[in-house]
């Protein structure tokens, strides 16, 4: 097991928690720097393609951050370094990326995905970013198909993002996420789905559209000067 951390802190109690991992790859996915460094670093450790990765990273603000990048933090960290992290490793046997069933209520609204024009809204910022996941979800799904790939709802979780009113556990979380990435039941290894609780949920119609995930793809080409390798 190869784990993430977004500092050298959290590294440390993240190998503490977790017994003895192969590896804690560290990297700030609000850098892009530090994203890129971080893809290589998870190859170097795994010494090749992983058999499954996980992108469960995100973060929600009622404030309007701009990382050193520029960039809008939630757009940033939650659709951009997912983004770049998949282009930049090798394809792995399998991918999930995590998502909400806030993406219910996401918008597209392409000639302002920073919010540099729009009155700054948390909140939709927020579930503007998880349906961009779920675009990116379904068109890694077109393009890998070797690649299992789907997205999650974990749902409400307690997490320092969920807080402690969430009525969901950490495991209830982690649940799904896992099983698609090791479950070997037929369930689990279908590829493009948008799931909650191990089982399928409809998708915002917006996130199935080909066009539209394409021209997520072709901002987040622009963006980070990297492309999603296709076959």
């Amino acid at each position: 097991m190869i784990l993430h951390a977004r500092n050298e802190q959290r590294a440390k109690e993240a190998a503490t928690a977790f017994g003895d991992p192969a590896a804690v790859v560290v990297g700030d996915l609000a850098s892009l720097e530090e994203t890129r460094r971080l893809a290589a670093d998870a190859v170097a450790a795994a010494q090749g393609p992983l058999d499954a990765v996980i992108h469960n990273a995100g973060i929600g603000s009622s404030e309007h951050l701009t990382t050193g990048d520029g960039l809008d933090a939630i757009f940033q960290v939650n659709v951009v370094a997912p983004y770049l992290l998949t282009a930049l490793m090798p394809p792995p046997g399998r991918l999930v990326y995590l998502t909400s069933g806030l993406s219910s209520r996401g918008q597209l609204v392409w000639d302002d995905l920073q919010w540099k024009r729009r009155r700054w809204d948390g909140s939709q910022a927020y579930s503007d970013s998880k349906l961009h996941d779920l675009l990116l979800t379904f068109a890694v799904a077109r393009h890998w198909p070797e690649t299992i790939t789907n997205a999650v709802d974990p749902g409400w979780i307690k997490t320092r993002m969920g807080g402690r009113g969430a009525p969901g556990s950490l495991a209830d979380g982690a649940d799904t996420p896992v099983w698609l990435a090791v479950g070997e039941e037929p369930d689990a290894t279908v590829t493009g789905r948008y799931l909650k609780s191990r089982r399928p949920l409809t998708p915002n119609p917006l996130a199935v559209q080909p066009a539209q995930q394409e021209r997520l793809l072709n901002v987040l080409a622009e963006l980070t000067s990297v492309s999603l390798p296709t076959t």
